[in-house]
């Protein structure tokens, strides 16, 4: 940085923490696009993954990269309204009190993946998180490239992913995002993987009559089914997006987002480390509509 003459000694010492600070600040966004980046040093989450430990983000963790500090939100972090967590049992053992009595109102906790893997904790999430208050639901880690779409969501709906009108249950998740396993698209074509996603929507609702939600990121989606519009006018929008901006990037051929997860370093009491957060787009009166198909 050049300093001119006639600046003080003051001056110059200021001039130069601004350099200093604009220098840190440089690297916070070099690293914000980084794919090597590492998780928070408190985050029990892994980059890489064994099959069957996927987790809701992990794929677009190793495609994209998430920086060991999130970009800072200050005003404009989406931490008012009506908000939620994502869980898996990479967060161990849940106290789901406090996480109700921290503000946090629903949750969705990971079920299934595939054909072959149930989250060991979910049986106990599930039904602790009801008891608790917390309007909760489940969600499938989808792998396109082991069977169809329709054999994976009947696992899912007879694995976790049912649902019932109690005022607390929120229809399955179909958590569709880059392979953590391999090539980002599964091997699979746009008109295949459009295939699939229909073949799953279809079965889960005729075995639970509800539409499921589609949980993706705006690049993955625009990539692998190639800007589809086919899921607008069905499925609710949870879209990632993890940016110090006031609203999501959200994927081609959906008019707007029902949940957005703002964050995968996010805190909550109750949840050891690190935990994925969530905004809910409306009132809880609209999230409670959502849960009981009204």
């Amino acid at each position: 940085m050049q300093v001119l003459p006639h600046v003080s000694r003051l001056g110059r010492r200021t001039a130069t923490a601004l350099g200093v600070l604009g220098a840190a600040l440089a690297l916070t966004a070099t690293s914000v696009g980084g794919a090597s980046a590492a998780p928070r040093p408190d985050d029990p989450r892994p980059l890489h993954v064994k099959p069957g430990q996927a987790y809701m983000g992990v794929g677009a963790r190793i495609h994209e990269g998430v920086p060991a500090e999130e970009p800072p939100r200050g005003l404009l972090a989406p931490t008012g309204g009506v908000q939620g967590i994502d869980v898996s049992h990479w967060q161990g053992a849940i106290n789901w009190t406090s996480v109700r009595n921290a503000g946090i109102q629903f949750a969705w906790m990971k079920a299934t993946e595939g054909t072959g893997y149930k989250d060991p904790r979910f049986n106990t999430n599930y039904p602790a998180a009801h008891a608790a208050g917390v309007i909760r639901g489940a969600y499938h880690f989808a792998l396109p490239n082991a069977s169809n779409g329709s054999t994976q969501a009947a696992y899912f709906a007879t694995n976790g992913g049912g649902w019932s009108r109690d005022n607390l249950t929120l229809p399955g998740v179909l958590d569709i995002e880059h392979n953590p396993y391999g090539a980002m698209c599964y091997g699979l074509s746009t008109t295949q993987m459009r295939t699939w996603i229909n073949d799953f929507y279809t079965t889960y609702k005729a075995r639970t009559s509800r539409d499921v939600v589609i949980y993706t990121t705006a690049s993955w989606w625009n990539t692998c089914t190639g800007n589809w519009t086919g899921m607008s006018s069905k499925s609710p929008l949870w879209v990632a997006h993890w940016t110090s901006a006031s609203s999501p990037t959200i994927p081609s051929g959906f008019p707007t987002w029902t949940v957005w997860q703002y964050t995968s370093t996010g805190s909550v009491s109750g949840v050891s480390g690190s935990v994925d957060r969530n905004q809910f787009n409306g009132s809880r009166d609209r999230l409670l509509a959502l849960a009981n198909n009204t």
